[in-house]
Formats: structure tokens, sequence, C-alpha cells
């Protein structure tokens, strides 16, 4: 059970009645930026956890 077209139409009018047409490039705008962050974050993460192995490989004088 996917969503079809007819449901996306229905999500999308009760989000422009939610939050009417001015606002909705704004709201937009900040969920992309919420995503973008989100990605940026997990990155992140995901290098700090490969620095201490690169760390380990050194050798020690």
């Amino acid at each position: 059970m996917g969503l079809s077209l007819s449901h996306l139409v229905v999500v999308l009018v009760i989000v422009l009645v939610l939050f009417g047409a001015g606002k909705l490039p704004r709201v937009m705008g900040d969920i992309g930026k919420g995503i973008r962050n989100l990605r940026e974050g997990l990155k992140g993460e995901e290098e700090q956890k490969a620095l201490p192995s690169e760390k380990d490989n050194t050798p020690s004088a």
C-alpha cells in the first residue's frame, strides 16, 4: 500500500491550508535546511569514527 497520486494531492492541500501560500516557501526552506544539517551531522560522525583508527595505525617511536 503505497501513496497514490490522490493521497499526495490531499496531503498537499492540507499543508497549503495549514501554512498558507505565503509561509509555504519558508517552511519548505526550513525543512531543506534541517535535512542538510542532518546529512552533515551524519557525515561528521562517520569522519570522527574514521579518525581514531588512523591514529592507531601510526607507529609509535
